[in-house]
């Protein structure tokens, strides 16, 4: 099939529209299924568990830290954004409804938007010479600067890095 010149102009600005809107929607994400039924299980499982901490009152509510001074941000691979911390939640284990940190991005305007969990294991729980925890079958990564295992899981925005990326070039501080 062959297309005129403006037929396959308004295709590609259609798909770019399409790919753009997928791409920073704050409620798309990568297919959580391309990486296994556990992930897709667990992407569910955690956006049903976390829902409510859209609003950052609930989180409080819920044991989260309400206030957070600095927006973790990389000058070449993005932001991760603002870390809200329940301390209640650090042990051995990391549990996918019950996210350590709850992870969100202050807009232009000044509304929070909840982007992304982050789950954390901290080395005096689980020794960092041992075999990395799992969560959802995925290991957790190192982070000897902290003293801790972790991984984000980017529930609420698309991250173009990955689902599991720890940096985000969507994401501003």
């Amino acid at each position: 099939m062959r297309l005129s010149i403006p037929a396959l102009a308004l295709a590609i600005t259609f798909a770019a529209c399409a790919h753009a809107s997928h791409m920073h929607g704050t409620t798309a994400s990568p297919n959580p299924a391309a990486y296994g039924a556990a992930v897709e299980n667990g992407y569910k499982r955690a956006r049903a568990a976390t829902n409510a901490f859209h609003a950052l009152d609930s989180a409080v509510a819920a044991g989260y830290v309400a206030a957070v001074q600095n927006c973790v941000a990389d000058s070449v691979h993005g932001a991760m954004g603002y870390h809200h911390i329940n301390r209640a939640l650090l042990d051995n284990k990391a549990d996918v409804e019950r996210p350590e940190y709850l992870i969100y991005e202050r807009m232009p305007g000044g509304t929070y938007v909840l982007n992304a969990v982050e789950y954390i294991v901290p080395y005096r729980a689980w020794p960092r010479d041992s075999t990395p925890p799992l969560v959802m079958g995925q290991k957790m990564r190192q982070n000897d600067p902290l003293n801790l295992w972790n991984l984000h899981f980017w529930i609420w925005k698309t991250n173009p890095a990955g689902l599991f990326a720890e940096w985000n070039p969507d994401v501003h501080c």
